[in-house]
């Protein structure tokens, strides 16, 4: 992964930087890691997504048949047809007995999206904990005086990501991980954070796949 042109400023004063080279001030290497792309491309983060969708179908397909029936709703309450609900039609909508279905709708889905997202976050930070023992070790292991995260960059050659070198070592460490949350069990802020992060990731890839399966494909027979 190339960091070419982040917005974020070095994790440096700029008096600092501009005074002598980042390698001049410290003894070691700098190294970028990010965390969020790191478990997502573990193994055990991709078995355990795969696993907590077929675990939790059921509650998939009602939210997918609420989701649908909110649609219905939001149609009923869209008198202009104009696919959104203008402050003139919200006005309109509160206190109808369709807002108070589509709110109850929203609680239940709520509720079942929470199930799904719990046995997440329960599967996320158990990499994490595996992930802040790699990354010590490889910081051990090569050197590394300065640890930022990518939107701590400015710029970065290649060579300066040690993600992928993470991931590899935490797919041998911990190959996969549990999904079966314990009765007792409550999740970390910092899960929840990446959790989250992760969920954006996951997000951002889908449209951009969305994205280049509308683009036309070129046919290759044009001429010069």
């Amino acid at each position: 992964m190339k960091f070419k042109a982040l917005t974020a400023a070095l994790a440096l004063t700029a008096g600092a930087a501009a005074a002598t080279p980042a390698a001049a001030q410290v003894q070691g290497s700098i190294a970028i890691v990010n965390a969020p792309a790191a478990v997502a491309q573990t193994q055990a983060f991709q078995s355990a997504y795969q696993q907590i969708a077929a675990t939790y179908q059921t509650q998939r397909t009602t939210i997918q048949e609420r989701q649908q029936q909110q649609n219905t709703l939001l149609q009923q309450l869209d008198t202009n047809s104009d696919g959104n609900l203008d402050e003139n039609e919200q006005r309109a909508a509160q206190g109808t007995p369709q807002a108070q279905q589509y709110a109850q709708l929203d609680q239940e889905i709520a509720g079942l999206q929470n199930q799904i997202d719990r046995a997440r976050v329960y599967a996320v930070e158990q990499i994490l904990r595996q992930y802040s023992t790699t990354v010590q070790q490889i910081v051990t292991q090569d050197g590394v005086a300065v640890l930022l995260s990518p939107d701590s960059v400015l710029y970065a050659q290649q060579g300066a990501d040690i993600t992928p070198k993470v991931v590899t070592a935490i797919n041998t460490a911990l190959p996969s991980v549990q999904t079966a949350i314990p009765a007792d069990w409550q999740p970390s802020r910092q899960a929840v954070a990446v959790f989250q992060q992760v969920q954006q990731l996951l997000m951002a890839a889908a449209q951009q796949a969305a994205q280049q399966q509308q683009q036309p494909q070129t046919t290759g027979d044009s001429r010069m």
